[in-house]
């Protein structure tokens, strides 16, 4: 610990923005990580659940997914089924606005994983920059150099590298962390695409198209009757 610590310190100060970078991280890492497990761990119960009620009952399939409003799957199969006898382009928009919204709150700590993976590179490359400008500066190279210096010389260098080396480990574990939720994301775009889809033949064969064929004998005899 203390040859890690000592480390730190022999980076010089563009350590101390690497290691903020570092820690903002990690936070964004677990923080979408505890809302992916979350989320995964129940969408698939609370999407059977609310499938086979809206088979049965719309107000019951409601009441599940205004139990689950705090998942955004929850919050994704409440806004149809909240509609007062919509039409299904009407309850497929609902879906889709809310699909799109919740794909939003989804990237949340996106911009901030790209800024990391860019900038991190960048502040160990000036780290070692400045200090090589340094370590160069201290050398005596008109004063006929002994090998002391010339050991002080690599020293420094090495020294200098170090910043380079942390800030290519920081992006490289911002790159990984990013990837993965981009890949998480997609998937439940796909997921979102086929549940909805289903949500909404449900609607269409069970409540719409019945209530549809219920009134068509009667327009049509209004219609005899004129």
């Amino acid at each position: 610990m203390t040859r890690l610590y000592d480390l730190f310190l022999d980076g010089g100060p563009v350590m101390w923005p690497l290691l903020g970078l570092s820690v903002f991280t990690l936070t964004v890492a677990l923080e979408r990580t505890w809302f992916w497990i979350r989320l995964l761990s129940q969408e698939d119960r609370i999407v059977s659940d609310v499938l086979s009620a809206t088979r049965r009952d719309l107000q019951e399939a409601e009441k599940i997914a205004q139990h689950a409003r705090f998942l955004p799957i929850g919050r994704f199969l409440l806004a149809p089924l909240q509609l007062t006898h919509p039409t299904p382009e009407t309850f497929r928009l609902a879906m889709e606005a809310a699909g799109d919204k919740e794909f939003v709150q989804m990237r949340k700590g996106d911009k901030f994983l790209e800024t990391v993976v860019a900038v991190a590179p960048l502040l160990g490359l000036l780290g070692t920059v400045t200090g090589l400008i340094a370590t160069f500066n201290s050398l005596d190279i008109g004063g006929g150099g002994t090998s002391e210096s010339a050991s002080k010389a690599a020293a420094g260098i090495g020294e200098a590298l170090l910043t380079t080396a942390a800030g290519m480990i920081v992006a490289i574990l911002a790159l990984l962390v990013f990837r993965i939720f981009v890949t998480l994301q997609a998937q439940q775009m796909d997921y979102f695409s086929e549940v909805g889809s289903e949500l909404e033949l449900i609607y269409r064969q069970v409540w719409y198209e019945p209530t549809l064929e219920r009134q068509t004998p009667s327009t049509i005899n209004e219609s005899d009757a004129l």
